[in-house]
């Protein structure tokens, strides 16, 4: 995946799955679940976007309970979808090829990242601004 082109291709199949979660907070925490599961076994792949991956999956959070809404849904449609591609074990390049098969994963989440920095940044202004609750953690 090359250019913002074959990006948009990856994502795009997964657009009409990712509405199914808009008004559906268990299936969107389901999902998120699954999302830091496969996130955290492969961590490598996410060197230098690792914190900012964090913090799109809290946004989606934070959206889904209703917490957190200065976003379009537009834009959380698009989150939604790339995430789905990364959990996705089929896609470009699947994920049972070993040593390749998170590049195109990796590359689907650092091009929403990149796509939304400054909606990130907005989220995290917002949450850094939010009490803390008792034995919450932080992993910005």
């Amino acid at each position: 995946m090359s250019n913002k082109k074959d990006y948009e291709t990856g994502y795009k199949k997964f657009l009409s799955k990712a509405k199914k979660y808009l008004d559906n907070p268990r299936e969107t925490n389901r999902l998120l679940k699954k999302t830091e599961k496969k996130a955290r076994v492969n961590k490598a792949s996410f060197t230098g976007v690792w914190q900012k991956f964090q913090l799109l999956i809290d946004l989606v959070k934070s959206w889904s309970s209703g917490e957190y809404r200065a976003i379009s849904k537009k834009s959380i449609l698009f989150i939604i979808a790339s995430i789905l591609y990364f959990i996705s074990p089929l896609d470009i390049i699947p994920d049972f090829l070993i040593g390749i098969g998170m590049v195109d994963d990796a590359a689907v989440i650092a091009f929403a990242i990149k796509q939304l920095s400054d909606e990130l940044e907005k989220y995290k202004s917002w949450k850094q601004n939010q009490p803390i609750e008792a034995g919450e953690k932080e992993h910005i």
